[in-house]
């Protein structure tokens, strides 16, 4: 999973050496039955083959896809959005029936997808299902699961340009759509959210005068913060919020930062949201009783804000499907939040 992504923090590998993975691909060939959701039923062919450039190289998706894997930790979610129903998802958080939030729960139906467990990936596994593509846009993937994914079926991987689970939605529902050959839906759904942040900032101009981070709090009770390039400190530039550079210089080519007790100015900016979710989440109420939470101004100006957590869910998805849910349920909060730290400032300096 995201090694930092609301849980311990690890690494994702391929269980297993080439040996393994050579198993693997006869069980591929050789498995029966499996899960019957997937498939593109009203795309053609014409829009195939196409190819897919990213991390690894290129990609060449030469049919409609009948059995799509979702191997990373949000994918089904841009999957689902486009009418697709992959075969397998991936467990990240929340332990959700078919690891399917409430917000994907119509465009899921009656479908039950393979659900792989959060841990090691397992290659033998993976061909028994006989996928026909793999979705590993937001898995962290490496050059050696690459290839040996590559065996089992085309494997679309992340692009280079950013750290990895910090490619952008936006990106990865182009990618995705044009791996189903449903390109002009993405596009679509692209622009239907683009608008929605666009008014957020409209009616809050306010905004684009903050700086806001995105932090959590770590399982020894510590607190650590996302950069600039995580998806939940993207939905707040979004929707005009300014990033403060030392976080993002601390993070290097990871997605987030731990924060000592001695750093705790970092975070102490004119908002903090804090997202957590599972067993390390707590209230508002419990994080004051921690003295180490409540020493930024942030916290004591009531500038900090707490998502339940579908809400803090739905911010570290960042998919077409959860971002709604996010902005409709967010944007009131923030705006409370700047006039809180506004307030404060005010009355500072009088």
């Amino acid at each position: 999973m995201p090694e930092r992504a609301l849980d311990k923090p690890r690494r994702i590998a391929l269980a297993g050496t080439l040996v393994v993975a050579a198993v693997a691909l006869a069980a591929c060939g050789a498995a029966e039955g499996g899960p019957q959701t997937g498939g593109s039923p009203d795309v053609t062919g014409d829009a195939f083959p196409v190819t897919i450039e990213h991390k690894y190289g290129t990609t060449e998706v030469g049919a409609p896809p009948e059995r799509v894997l979702s191997l990373g930790f949000n994918e089904q979610d841009f999957a689902l959005a486009l009418g697709v129903r992959p075969i397998a998802v991936r467990e990240w958080m929340g332990e959700r029936p078919s690891a399917t939030w409430p917000w994907a729960q119509d465009e899921l139906g009656d479908a039950e997808p393979e659900v792989l467990p959060a841990g090691e990936l397992n290659c033998e596994q993976i061909a028994a299902l006989r996928p026909d593509l793999i979705l590993a846009t937001y898995a962290g993937i490496t050059e050696s699961d690459y290839e040996k994914l590559s065996r089992i079926a085309p494997t679309v991987a992340q692009t280079d340009e950013y750290v990895d689970y910090g490619m952008p939605w936006q990106e990865q529902t182009l990618m995705i759509g044009r791996a189903l050959g449903r390109e002009s839906e993405a596009e679509r759904l692209v622009a239907e959210i683009e608008r929605q942040f666009e008014r957020a900032r409209q009616e809050h101009p306010e905004f684009g005068r903050a700086v806001a981070i995105a932090a959590y709090q770590e399982e020894s009770g510590s607190i650590g913060a996302y950069s600039s390039q995580d998806p939940r400190g993207r939905f707040l530039a979004s929707l005009g919020f300014r990033a403060p550079a030392e976080i993002d210089d601390l993070a290097g080519d990871q997605f987030f930062t731990r924060v000592s007790g001695e750093q705790l100015r970092l975070i102490d900016e004119d908002v903090l949201v804090m997202v957590d979710i599972g067993e390390i989440a707590a209230s508002r109420d419990e994080l004051l009783g921690d003295p180490l939470y409540r020493r930024p101004d942030v916290v004591r100006d009531g500038a900090d804000v707490y998502p339940d957590e579908e809400v803090a869910a739905a911010l570290s998805f960042s998919t077409p499907l959860s971002l709604p849910l996010a902005i409709e349920e967010l944007v009131p909060e923030l705006a409370a939040a700047v006039e809180a730290t506004s307030g404060a400032g005010a009355g500072d300096a009088e």
